[in-house]
């Protein structure tokens, strides 16, 4: 019998020994991964979750610039915020957007206050010294807005000699960096808007607006008595920019914009907004 009852009290000990050792093992997550590139389009734009709540993905934007970023009733919306939620929802993360004055974008994204920003930017040399730029999504096209009976009928005319007229502009956009470099700031007008540049072309204060083509045929719509010239101004590109700091996140952007310009999503939203 004591013979029997030492043979259980032997197995009992092997059996709590196995069970420790299981519990000291190490497992891999997510985590250990955090930052590598993903071998395959599959698992690149996953973000990993805790306790089932997504991350949030903070989004800077100003958002009168449509069909791009404009309110519809108090949400906003347009082609970037609908690529930014495609973005986030490839990440598994929750996108929340702050809007802010265009010239304060670059700021936020700078001191980490947002994680991106989106807003019809134009990828620059100036710009790059100050944050990180992702692939291009979208091409943007800088046009010309004046009153109907202008004297201005070309981009030419601005730059004939003698030339006076004044432009406004949006701050901070490339339309007043090319004015400001062209023309010279005693002919640029600045506006913390489009709204306001073309509202001051009305009133007679500002000679012309120089914009990007698709918020300049919203405010045309929109603002009897003006049109855009058939020349354009300058041609662009519009990308994300990120934090020179946060190069892990730069690349899940890439690889979600890549992914959705290969599967036509991009092509569809903006297909959705612009009408050609």
């Amino acid at each position: 019998m004591k013979k029997f009852l030492a043979l259980m009290l032997a197995a009992l000990m092997v059996l709590s020994a196995t069970v420790v050792f299981a519990s000291c093992s190490t497992t891999t997550t997510d985590d250990d991964n955090k930052g590598e590139k993903p071998e395959s389009s599959e698992e690149s734009t996953e973000a990993s979750t805790n306790d089932g709540e997504k991350q949030v993905l903070k989004m800077a934007t100003n958002a009168y610039f449509p069909p791009y970023e404009y309110y519809e009733g108090e949400k906003i919306v347009g082609i970037d915020a609908e690529i930014a939620a495609a973005i986030a929802d490839k990440l598994g993360m929750e996108l929340v957007i702050e809007d802010m004055a265009f010239d304060s974008i670059i700021t936020a994204v700078q001191n980490g206050s947002v994680d991106f920003g989106m807003a019809g930017i134009t990828v620059d040399d100036e710009r790059k010294k100050s944050v990180n730029f992702t692939i291009s999504y979208a091409k943007g096209v800088q046009v010309i807005i004046v009153k109907e009976d202008s004297p201005i009928t070309s981009v030419d005319d601005l730059f004939a000699e003698g030339a006076t007229y004044k432009a406004g502009v949006q701050t901070g956009t490339t339309g007043d960096t090319y004015a400001s470099d062209d023309l010279g700031n005693e002919r640029v007008s600045r506006y913390v808007s489009g709204n306001e540049a073309v509202a001051a072309l009305l009133r007679g204060d500002v000679d012309c607006v120089i914009i990007d083509n698709q918020p300049a045929k919203s405010y045309v719509a929109n603002n009897a008595g003006t049109k855009i010239l058939e020349t354009t101004y300058a041609d662009e590109d519009y990308a994300i920019c990120v934090s020179k700091t946060n190069e892990a996140l730069l690349e899940k952007l890439d690889t979600a914009i890549y992914e959705l310009i290969e599967d036509g999503t991009i092509a569809g939203i903006v297909a959705k907004y612009i009408k050609e």
